[in-house]
């Protein structure tokens, strides 16, 4: 401890950046973009965006971002950066949104890929990872004020993962990264509901509204469309 006229000592740089390796959001990222690019070329001319090379060009940005910056590299631009992150992110869900309605458009007018069992399950694929995707990442860039702000706030803002609730099941100083919200993101989707992570703020509650409330009426209307179009 020091004294009331004593310097707090001074925090390493190392530690004042530190966060989480980006490896995990880019090749999670990297490896969405290669499927969308795969089924665009399989498919040109039935694209369910419109726009067919929208999302591949959001994806791409989003990587080079996390490569490029890297706050244990641009210690002085972390919120710059963080913020450019959010606005891409938000950009991402928006269009995996609008992926999603333009889908159940054809859905219920019986255009488009909704006339093929095969393209629809490829389409229909795309569209529900692309949404899970977008939603993990929304959620790790806003929990707690992302990344770097959670390795300096031992309590949770948005989210309480079991790890916080039994501090006693997880080490010390354990905080969630990346690949925890991914599985918010997909827990949420398929069971429509909070499973293991609980929401604290409005922000986190309303938003894993929206984004079960998106699988459910995918989902139905897929599984609906692919059987009555097989059989």
């Amino acid at each position: 401890m020091t004294s009331p006229g004593e310097a707090a000592p001074a925090v390493p740089a190392a530690e004042a950046t530190i966060g989480e390796p980006r490896w995990p959001p880019a090749v999670a990222l990297t490896v969405y973009l290669v499927l969308n690019i795969i089924v665009r070329l399989w498919l040109p001319n039935e694209s369910a965006v419109r726009v067919a090379w929208l999302l591949p060009a959001i994806e791409a940005a989003l990587i080079v971002l996390l490569l490029v910056g890297d706050p244990s590299r641009l210690a002085k631009h972390t919120r710059r950066v963080h913020q450019v992150a959010v606005a891409i992110v938000v950009v991402l869900v928006l269009s995996a949104l609008w992926a999603t309605a333009l889908l159940i458009y054809d859905l219920i007018k019986g255009t488009g890929v909704a006339n093929s069992p095969s393209e629809l399950l490829a389409w229909g694929g795309m569209v529900w990872l692309g949404n899970n995707l977008a939603f993990a990442f929304l959620y790790w860039l806003i929990d707690s004020g992302g990344p770097l702000a959670r390795a300096h706030r031992p309590m949770p803002v948005d989210f309480a993962f079991t790890q916080h609730m039994s501090p006693e099941l997880a080490p010390p100083g354990w905080r969630p990264v990346f690949l925890d919200y991914v599985h918010l993101g997909f827990t949420n989707a398929t069971a429509f509901s909070p499973t293991d992570v609980m929401p604290l703020t409005h922000r986190a509650k309303y938003t894993m509204i929206v984004q079960s409330t998106v699988a459910l009426a995918l989902f139905g209307l897929i599984v609906a469309r692919a059987v009555n179009t097989f059989t």
